[in-house]
């Protein structure tokens, strides 16, 4: 989510330092992390709040004064407040709570006194996800499993998307983005964010068919969704589900 303010490039405007400023701000109750890029080809002043609500963007013009910043930022604090009151907060994994996996919830269980990383399993409330090992490990431990099932997950949709469109993919990379789910290079390199097999199964598959059309249609126009519809025929209802609940899956901390 973003908000932009032209600007009045006058004369008498003193120039930033040409390089990232790293500040914090105060924002409904956080305390965020705030980036202030310049640059060159920016004509206007552009905040971006990052998925999951974790830190603030603001990419300015060269030439411009530090109190323009604050003043754009006074302006725009409501817009701020409104939009980071609205996102969940930053959970941290740890036993007991629920955790999504292919869009089931499951519960996180801890068996310290065991060897091995992570199992799936059932117990007499319902699906959960055992963690052996010494709990400061937990969070690790779980990120590295949701990445295994990604590789696992993805890779044959992938292999049954570009087979669809008789192109092939360079490379199946898997990351831990703030800001997309998935992108493709024009060099053919699929990138996914290994978070995604938290969501429902059918949202997985449609990000696969996103990124898989871009290998034809390196674009977002009517030619790129017609073929990401031809592919994953939910395509609709499944960006909306993303778009619902991406924050939420982006705010789970797993430090």
């Amino acid at each position: 989510m973003s908000i932009s303010f032209f600007r009045n490039l006058g004369k008498t405007a003193k120039p930033a330092p040409q390089a990232t400023q790293l500040r914090e701000h105060e924002v409904a109750g956080r305390t965020l992390p705030l980036r202030i890029v310049e640059n060159k080809r920016a004509r206007r002043l552009t905040l971006r709040i990052d998925t999951g609500g974790q830190g603030l963007r603001i990419t300015i013009p060269p030439g411009l004064r530090s109190g323009e910043i604050d003043r754009f930022l006074t302006r725009h604090q409501g817009w701020l407040e409104e939009k980071i009151a609205k996102l969940p907060d930053q959970p941290k994994l740890r036993p007991g709570i629920k955790l999504p996996l292919r869009g089931l919830p499951h519960t996180i269980i801890h068996e310290p006194g065991k060897r091995g990383t992570v199992t799936i399993g059932k117990d007499e409330h319902g699906p959960v996800i055992i963690v052996y090992g010494e709990l400061a490990h937990l969070p690790r431990r779980v990120a590295d499993f949701l990445k295994r099932e990604a590789r696992k997950e993805i890779g044959p949709l992938v292999e049954k998307h570009t087979k669809t469109i008789g192109r092939k993919a360079k490379a199946i990379r898997f990351k831990d983005t703030s800001s997309r789910w998935g992108s493709c290079t024009s060099e053919g390199t699929l990138s996914f964010s290994w978070r995604i097999m938290m969501a429902p199964r059918p949202v997985i598959d449609y990000l696969v068919a996103h990124e898989v059309a871009h290998l034809r249609e390196m674009n977002h126009g009517p030619k790129f969704w017609e073929l990401c519809g031809q592919l994953c025929p939910d395509t609709e209802r499944c960006k909306a589900w993303l778009k619902r609940n991406g924050s939420a899956l982006q705010a789970i901390s797993f430090e």
